[in-house]
């Protein structure tokens, strides 16, 4: 067997892999040798079929096994003997398209080979740990938030008009064509006006109504409604308001508390510091993080696989083409052409990404079996009663697996390199924190 090199330009490589006829032979005879034992053929013995007569038998069919085998071999040599990791799966190619038995294999082999990233003491880089403590301000803030969102609804008084916010209990009846329609229909429906639950213009309509009132409605299906018996239809709605209620916020006491499952208005408090703290130290860590692969892009510089590039360029173009046209669900669109903004933002995040892979594969660092599992659990709780499906999905999908594995290594990485920086903790308000945590989603 023979590996010949035919390019090497940066990361660029290939090679010609020739597997002479006679290696191939043996290749076949061995596998043969090996099955001999345990072949039966009428006129002989079990085990006792002469070897020539087996390779005339089954030769031709493990021909194919045994150049598979070879190449793969010898791909596997290679990537041993030099070092190389390819960056993609290589591209492997029959050369001698007019191949016949009896002739040498022929395969070219080119990728591109991930780079060597350089050792770099990471106990230099400095970093700064914004600190932020929940202060009383902030939990009576969310105590209001959970008040408001536990609040109930009281008649308004008689007469009253029905208000943007207020609470109408209607009976209605919808029509198309003055024929009554399949799940337009309903009896004390309590309906939130401002909450754009129902169609565009229905909630409108009742801003200003009376209890019992007739009211009634007149609005269009939307073109792209789910029903499609429904959709870009004119329909009426008669509708018979029974009750206008304003809202109730909660009062803040111990009820409150004990409505969210605390024992007390003062656990409740307690409750919501802890939380308030454990944001606010998950955005704290978000700043550091970028402050840190900031230091980590100045430090390393490293020759980078165009395809990796090339790749990343185009997915980045792709999606902000799509945030910036929400209104195109699908990709049947035209081609999105990456500009340099695009093609430099592509170099920083393969050039991290690269080191962080190497930081971990140095270093073993590893997902471990329990926090895949425990990661595919919380995305699983997004899927009610289908939790099942769920776990099956992922079990039989490698790159889903890998979806949720990747952020999980990489946090692992950026806790490893945080211990080895030198980090200082300053203490900083709410209000600065999040100008901290603004200036990255500006950025």
């Amino acid at each position: 067997m023979q590996v010949t090199e035919t390019l090497n330009d940066g990361l660029k490589r290939g090679y010609q892999i020739t597997v002479t006829a006679d290696e191939l032979d043996a290749k076949v005879n061995e596998k043969l040798t090996e099955a001999q034992p345990q072949v039966e053929m009428k006129g002989f013995r079990k085990g006792k079929v002469p070897l020539a007569l087996l390779k005339k038998q089954f030769g031709q069919r493990l021909l194919g096994e045994a150049m598979q085998e070879s190449i793969d071999g010898a791909m596997a040599k290679h990537f041993e003997d030099t070092g190389d990791r390819p960056a993609f799966q290589p591209d492997v190619k029959m050369t001698n398209e007019e191949w016949k038995e009896g002739d040498d294999v022929e395969v070219a082999m080119t990728y591109e080979a991930l780079p060597e990233i350089p050792d770099t003491d990471l106990s230099g880089v400095k970093l700064e740990k914004l600190v932020a403590e929940p202060d009383d301000k902030a939990v009576d803030e969310a105590l209001d938030n959970l008040a408001e969102s536990a609040q109930s609804f009281e008649d308004r008084r008689k007469g009253s008009k029905a208000k943007d916010g207020d609470q109408v209990v209607i009976d209605f009846v919808g029509k198309i064509d003055g024929e009554p329609f399949d799940g337009g229909t309903a009896e004390d429906y309590p309906l939130v006006l401002g909450s754009n639950s129902f169609i565009p213009g229905f909630e409108d309509q009742l801003v200003g109504a009376k209890a019992e009132e007739e009211v009634e409605v007149k609005v269009s299906f939307p073109e792209d409604y789910q029903a499609a018996n429904l959709a870009g239809k004119e329909a009426v709605f008669d509708c018979t308001v029974k009750a206008v209620k304003a809202p109730a916020k909660a009062e803040i006491d111990d009820e409150l508390a004990k409505r969210y499952g605390a024992e007390d208005l003062e656990s409740l408090k307690g409750q919501i510091r802890e939380r308030l703290a454990a944001e606010y130290g998950g955005a704290a860590r978000q700043v550091m993080k970028r402050a840190l692969l900031d230091e980590l892009d100045k430090l390393f510089s490293f020759d980078l696989p165009p395809t990796l590039v090339e790749t990343e360029a185009k997915q980045i173009a792709h999606q902000l083409w799509h945030e910036e046209n929400p209104e195109v669900e699908g990709h049947d669109h035209e081609e999105v052409v990456p500009t340099d903004e695009h093609q430099k933002l592509a170099e920083r995040r393969v050039r991290l990404g690269l080191l962080l892979a190497e930081l971990g594969r140095k270093n073993k660092i590893e997902v471990t079996d329990a926090e895949m599992t425990q990661a595919v659990m919380t995305q699983a709780r997004q899927y009610p009663g289908q939790e099942r499906q769920f776990f099956e999905f992922v079990q039989q999908n490698p790159q889903m697996r890998q979806q949720i594995q990747a952020p999980i290594f990489e946090d692992k990485v950026i806790d490893y390199v945080f211990e080895l920086a030198e980090v200082k903790e300053k203490k900083v308000s709410k209000k600065k924190l999040e100008e901290a945590i603004e200036a990255l989603e500006e950025e």
